[in-house]
């Protein structure tokens, strides 16, 4: 690495790889010193995590490390202010400790300058080239300069891995401290078989007969973190949990607790899996196994580091026994399984397991709700007008069982023809109620039907005979007449 090579380093968990990158990339940012445009501290070497709680134990490694040295250094991940980071950037930084994701929100605002940089430090490797990260790795490489030294570390690399890592990577030192995903010497591994409902009374039952004082326990789901830890509260035991929903000053505080042994159980997702590095951790407890067989290796790393030894249980039930298989090939050795008097497993199979999620009370459809009825119409043949049919200030005329027709004046003569109604609908419609008649036009309609009247009268008694009455029908009518009249 002092010599400016590319280095693809293995080694098992808490054997130091924190230190093997961290101590000689200053010494080579000291020798070589800044570079860069003038007044502007450049940034000349980044350091890629895949989660925040490892680039903040990271960052920690780098401040003390160079404490005594003139090299400022700057960590950036998710969960807390934008601005503040910003700022620290803008001040002068020669390392910078990242997560892709709130890296390249920087890069997207331009607050940080990446042309720099000189030496790209991938840590946890297998994880920040899985399919999750690759993208944003191959994002942030396209801004480096093509010239740099590529470092990565990690303590399990699958052959997928070792490809991909090809096309970072320029004629790399391979280095392995020891076999390919070997867990350490140090750690005891064993199983306890128990019912999958069960696994919760069998954990309390050995942390209140063991008097274990800090366990780490691993869980699949964050619903199930959380739940574990509020039901070993229950049980008396102060536990807490972490993952990814929880704020990062939840988890920062979590954390800190646990190290400060304030929390005897911490539950944990796989967030905590990787490169965490908890002092003299005597237990971890594997409530779930991993879908993954790799992050069986980096969960129980957690404990029998920096040469001391530690404790590594897992509960299997009968649903996790392909993935005890496949941890066992993968490390190569078989696990010791063991049970305890009282929570023996039950042989057959096993109820499904049930989901006590919280869930949102189901809306039922719209079309599914009750539909209100229409209110029940009137009908008009009653001789009775709805009441929605009748306007303010308009004469209420007297109905006739006659399809809804106002009643005719008493003024028309016997076998007279009926004139038009107010009513333009059908006779035969009478589903609708007749619209009440202006008293206007009630008084032309009489005026008109008593100038009708007048108006045969006169004919009827100047007629000579029955046939000199058409000449007197095809003089004008009524409006002849009233011609007449006025002259």
């Amino acid at each position: 690495m002092l010599a400016g090579r590319d280095l693809l380093g293995a080694a098992q968990t808490g054997t130091g790889k924190t230190a093997g990158f961290t101590l000689p990339l200053l010494q080579r940012l000291a020798e070589n010193g800044a570079q860069g445009a003038t007044g502007k501290q450049p940034i000349r070497a980044l350091v890629l995590v895949p989660t925040r709680e490892l680039a903040a134990q990271v960052h920690e490694s780098v401040r003390n490390y160079g404490k005594h040295m003139k090299m400022r250094s700057a960590m950036i991940f998710g969960g807390v202010g934008f601005t503040p980071q910003a700022n620290e950037i803008r001040r002068g930084v020669d390392i910078v400790v990242a997560t892709p994701g709130r890296l390249l929100d920087h890069v997207q605002q331009r607050t940080i300058d990446l042309k720099s940089i000189e030496i790209l430090v991938l840590d946890e490797a297998d994880r920040m080239l899985d399919m999750g990260f690759i993208h944003d790795i191959r994002r942030i490489i396209a801004l480096l300069p093509v010239k740099r030294q590529n470092l990565l570390f990690s303590a399990t690399f699958s052959d997928d891995i070792r490809k991909l890592s090809g096309s970072i990577l320029r004629d790399p030192a391979v280095v392995e401290v020891a076999r390919r995903n070997d867990p350490i010497e140090l750690i005891a591994q064993s199983v306890y078989l128990v019912d999958r409902d069960r696994k919760r009374e069998l954990l309390a039952h050995l942390v209140k007969t063991g008097n274990w004082q800090q366990v780490l326990v691993f869980c699949k789901t964050k619903h199930g973190a959380n739940r574990l830890a509020q039901q070993l509260e229950k049980e008396g035991i102060q536990a807490d949990a972490i993952h990814g929903n929880k704020s990062q000053p939840a988890r920062t505080k979590a954390l800190k607790r646990f190290k400060d042994n304030e929390l005897q159980v911490l539950v944990a997702t796989d967030i905590a899996a990787r490169g965490l590095d908890i002092e003299a951790l005597p237990h971890v407890v594997n409530f779930d196994l991993p879908n993954v067989s790799e992050d069986y290796v980096h969960r129980i790393g957690r404990t029998g580091r920096a040469g001391s030894s530690g404790e590594a249980l897992s509960l299997v039930s009968a649903d996790d026994r392909p993935l005890l298989r496949d941890i066992e090939k993968l490390i190569n050795r078989k696990i010791d399984q063991k049970s305890i008097a009282g929570f023996e497993p039950t042989k057959g199979p096993q109820a499904p397991e049930k989901d006590d999620r919280p869930r949102r009370q189901a809306q039922p459809r719209r079309e599914q709700q009750p539909r209100r009825s229409p209110p029940a119409r009137p009908s008009t043949r009653s001789g009775e007008r709805p009441q929605h049919a009748r306007r303010a200030g308009a004469d209420q005329q007297p109905r006739r069982n006659d399809g809804g027709r106002p009643a005719r004046p008493q003024t028309q003569r016997p076998g007279a023809r009926s004139q038009p109604s107010n009513d333009r609908r059908p006779a035969h419609d009478d589903r609708r109620p007749a619209m009440p008649m202006d008293r206007r036009e009630e008084e032309r309609l009489a005026q008109v039907r008593e100038g009708q009247r007048l108006a045969r009268s006169e004919q009827a008694e100047h007629a000579p005979s029955p046939q000199a009455a058409a000449p007197a029908k095809s003089s004008g009518g009524i409006f002849g007449f009233l011609k007449r009249k006025a002259a």
